[in-house]
């Protein structure tokens, strides 16, 4: 047992140590949030090369039939890390297809408001050029949505919102045939129709360019001078 006189020893002792200073520290959030954007921009350059590989690989050969060793080796990341981000083939494939409509859809929406307020011929034509711009940009989706209809029969497509474009196209049809502006038609059906008139000439690509007088079909000037034909052709074919 410690006697009174060892504690007043030990009190007498400490009680000359001066009192401790504490230092406030603060914490280095910002070194952290660096750290926290910089993983998440890594994370996002990541999946964009993983899904510029995939698209190349879809294009070419459909969901069926395309490799994710593949995908993988294009791109040099490891194949856990495709399954890490998508989950599976499937769900790699559904976020090709949205990303493949991404500019095509914000195109659409831009337009949306300004296609209503012009008459429904100058309405068709403005939106026929911005979806074949758009296309023109990215060639590759016409023939994945080739491999999903072959494939897939619009299995994963009517999950996307693509079918919003359909209806746009629709939408300006039907006006024109209340304006009297276009022939009778059935929207529907006429935008099966001007779709395949301006879709299947990515489509076709490979076999047409076999032909003696093939050219470069996916060269600028063969890409505006089908976009001109293109809008010609459909014009031509909705009116009286």
């Amino acid at each position: 047992m410690v006697n009174k006189n060892t504690l007043l020893h030990i009190w007498d002792r400490y009680a000359t140590i001066e009192p401790i200073e504490f230092i406030e520290i603060v914490p280095r959030s910002s070194k952290a949030d660096k750290s926290s954007t910089k993983q998440v921009r890594d994370a996002e350059a990541t999946q964009a090369v993983i899904l510029a590989a995939a698209e190349e690989e879809f294009a070419i050969h459909g969901l069926t039939a395309a490799r994710t060793e593949a995908i993988a080796a294009k791109t040099g990341v490891a194949k856990s890390m495709i399954y890490y981000y998508f989950k599976d083939k499937e769900g790699l494939y559904q976020a090709v297809l949205e990303r493949s409509h991404v500019a095509l859809l914000h195109v659409t929406q831009q337009l949306d408001s300004e296609l209503e307020h012009l008459a429904p011929e100058a309405a068709l034509e403005k939106f026929l050029v911005a979806l074949l711009e758009c296309v023109s940009q990215n060639p590759k989706l016409p023939t994945i949505m080739f491999h999903e209809a072959v494939q897939n029969q619009g299995k994963y497509y009517k999950r996307s919102s693509s079918l919003n474009i359909d209806k746009t196209l629709m939408d300006i049809l039907d006006r024109g045939v209340a304006s009297g502006a276009f022939r009778q038609l059935d929207s529907f059906q006429a935008a099966i129709n001007i779709m395949g008139t301006c879709l299947f000439y990515f489509i076709g690509a490979g076999n047409i360019q076999q032909h003696p007088q093939g050219r470069r079909l996916l060269s600028k000037a063969m890409l505006e001078q089908h976009i001109i034909e293109a809008v010609k052709f459909t014009l031509a074919g909705v009116k009286h």
